[in-house]
C-alpha cells in the first residue's frame, strides 16, 4: 500500500490543478505518484485475483486457464 503522506500528496495537487494550476515540477511530480500508485494498486488487485478459485454450482474447479496460468508463473 502507498503511504498515507503520498496519497495525501497526489490528492493535495489534484485539487490544486483544479483550482490555480501546477507548475512544470508539480505535473512531473503528479505523474510520477500516480504512476507509483498504479504500480501498487495494480500489484495488490493481482494479488488478490491470484487467491481466487471459481467453482460452479456441481463444486468442478471452472478457474480460468489464463488465471491459473498466471498462477503459476507467480510460484516460479
Amino acid at each position: 500500500m502507498l503511504p498515507k503522506e503520498k496519497i495525501d500528496r497526489i490528492n493535495i495537487l489534484s485539487k490544486k490543478a483544479k483550482s490555480t494550476g501546477l507548475t512544470e515540477a508539480e505535473k512531473i511530480e503528479q505523474q510520477e505518484l500516480r504512476q507509483e500508485y498504479l504500480k501498487v494498486f495494480r500489484n495488490s488487485m493481482t494479488n488478490t485475483l491470484h487467491s481466487v478459485k471459481v467453482v460452479d454450482p456441481e463444486g468442478n474447479d471452472v478457474t480460468p486457464t489464463k488465471l491459473k496460468e498466471s498462477k503459476q508463473k507467480r510460484l516460479h
